[in-house]
């Protein structure tokens, strides 16, 4: 395999280059002197920055597009054989890396690795450690799966030996990187389009756990089931979080009127002091206990760590407030998972409202379907359900399953639910419905955000 060192800059072309990671991976490597190129299908905000830093990138992908001088091409899981870039490429008998491949091996670059896995919460407590550290002023550099306004994007190149990113589970690809220090936040069912079932995953999860470099460490949730089956064998240290008796814990936990908490963190019965967030729900305080473990582990102080949560706001599309509608609160949520609902849902119920309505897109055809009774239980804590049409993502429609078959489920349950096919009919139900008072929460990982900002663009505020 191609080896990506910092001491000996190469030519690296980017296939899809326009990608939010990809881009990202771009930028590090311009910063630190590679020559880079890349494609992509069209023109955008990300390519064009690209571009303003000096980067050729080519219109749309075709075999041309590959440098006969380029050293090394990197491409995406979204790329196939079939791509006319991929195959000059290995016609050329270029070297090849993955988009994970390339990530890690940009991650052993740096002295000081964090990478932050688990089936959620992921983009969230990666944003958390990232504004401690740069509270700490220790100038990492970050890569976050979502948009992080204090960082202005995605990506954020330091001057440091410190680099965070996040670790996704899907099609293996964090079990290319090999951080010294590693976050497992939770092991859920999911991405079941690619794992058998849980014991894929928690295999998975053991295999990252065993990439952690020796001297390091792994910071896991001590309430994962069987926790030790996942931390056996690895040669790390391992820290636990979450529960009464793991290394780290939070105790007296309060909520404000909004439903953002406020607690205090033990370590070995040591009081390291009282937090405050500014974000809501229950789920966002164990995030924030995974990030205080592991910036003590770093031995950044506590003051920082304490200024640091303060300062983040939110990360784009986790409970994000998008203004107000005819008198009705409208928040966005990236939630697409039966966990990930319920905490959403139970942070919105100490959030000021008089109803709660759930807009729902399922993400995925496979996860719809062998989560479903999880999911219609989970959207049963909403007071009104309004389900879209599946997003398909990388799926076809061939599993017999819609959004209307959640819908019975739900209202089997007894809660109001309601489908529509098309975000213009569930615009019109929800102008005609929401009162004064209520809580609408767009919630999905697809395109589901449009129908709040329709409604806001509506101007009925």
């Amino acid at each position: 395999m191609y080896k990506i060192d910092f001491m000996h800059p190469c030519h690296v072309h980017f296939i899809g280059i326009g990608g939010i990671s990809m881009s990202g991976l771009a930028s590090v490597l311009l910063k630190e002197g590679f020559q880079v190129t890349g494609s992509d299908s069209r023109k955008s905000k990300l390519t064009e920055s690209l571009e303003k830093k000096g980067v050729r990138i080519d219109y749309p992908q075709k075999a041309g597009n590959i440098h006969p001088e380029s050293d090394v091409v990197v491409y995406t899981a979204a790329i196939h054989p079939d791509n006319p870039e991929f195959a000059e490429a290995v016609r050329l008998r270029k070297p090849m890396l993955t988009r994970a491949q390339l990530l890690g091996q940009i991650m052993d670059n740096y002295n000081r690795s964090i990478a932050i896995a688990g089936t959620h919460g992921k983009t969230t407590t990666t944003s958390m450690l990232s504004c401690i550290e740069l509270q700490a002023k220790l100038d990492p550099t970050i890569s976050v799966g979502g948009i992080l306004r204090e960082i202005g994007g995605n990506i954020r190149v330091g001057d440091s030996e410190n680099f965070i990113t996040e670790a996704c589970e899907y099609t293996n690809s964090f079990l290319s990187l090999y951080p010294v220090i590693g976050v497992i936040l939770n092991i859920d069912a999911d991405h079941l389009d690619f794992f058998k079932d849980l014991d894929d995953i928690r295999h998975s999860f053991h295999r990252f756990a065993s990439n952690v470099r020796e001297g390091g460490t792994v910071v896991i949730n001590g309430a994962i089931p069987d926790v030790h089956e996942i931390t056996d064998g690895i040669k790390a240290d391992v820290v636990t979080f979450g529960t009464p008796d793991s290394d780290y814990y939070p105790t007296d936990i309060g909520y404000d009127n909004h439903g953002v908490g406020h607690f205090n963190v033990m370590h070995h019965g040591k009081d390291l002091g009282h937090f405050q967030l500014e974000i809501p729900g229950q789920h966002n305080i164990l995030n924030a206990t995974a990030a205080i473990a592991v910036s003590d582990i770093c031995g950044i102080s506590m003051d920082d760590v304490r200024e640091g949560l303060l300062s983040f706001g939110g990360a784009d599309r986790r409970f994000q407030l998008k203004g107000a509608f005819k008198g009705a609160t409208i928040i966005d949520d990236y939630a697409h998972h039966p966990t990930e609902i319920k905490a959403t849902l139970s942070a919105a119920e100490n959030y000021p409202h008089r109803k709660i309505w759930c807009v729902f897109q399922p993400h995925t055809y496979t996860r719809t379907k062998a989560l479903m009774n999880d999911f219609a239980e989970a959207l049963s804590m909403a007071d009104t359900v309004v389900l879209a049409d599946i997003y398909a993502a990388r799926e076809k429609d061939n599993l017999g399953i819609s959004s209307d078959t959640l819908r019975q489920n739900i209202a089997n349950l007894g809660t109001d639910a309601y489908y529509f096919p098309s975000f213009s009919q569930i615009e019109d139900f929800l102008s005609e419905s929401v009162k004064p008072g209520d809580l609408v929460i767009t919630m999905g990982a697809g395109d589901i955000v449009k129908v709040g900002e329709d409604l806001l663009r509506s101007g009925k505020q």
